[in-house]
């Protein structure tokens, strides 16, 4: 991800907190093997649904959006693990043959 898509997405945040709406953010903290996404690459998400960004090209972005909304919603913080050794991550269509963490928190202030 680069420096502009990183900045697109605070700035969305930001705007979004400004508007009133509760925010999550999704941050790629950890990968192992052939990881759709690099480490560092985020996603933010409002108490809508509405997301902008990626941590895995889409195949995973779906569970973790859910994730985000129950984090805006209860504000709990949470380590999602998604590898090829859980059911889930079949599931979600992470069959690439890696392993990948990603850190959601809410965004408050």
């Amino acid at each position: 991800m680069n420096r502009q898509q990183t900045d697109d997405i605070l700035a969305t945040a930001q705007a979004w907190k400004a508007a009133g709406k509760g925010v999550a953010l999704a941050t790629v903290v950890t990968t192992w093997g052939s990881a759709p996404r690099p480490v560092g690459s985020q996603l933010v998400v409002d108490n809508e649904g509405k997301f902008l960004g990626s941590v895995s090209g889409g195949c995973i972005e779906g569970a973790v959006v859910t994730e985000a909304l129950d984090a805006i919603a209860d504000g709990k913080p949470r380590l999602l693990d998604f590898g090829v050794s859980d059911a889930q991550a079949w599931e979600v269509g992470l069959a690439c043959g890696g392993k990948i963490q990603v850190y959601v928190e809410r965004l408050d202030g």
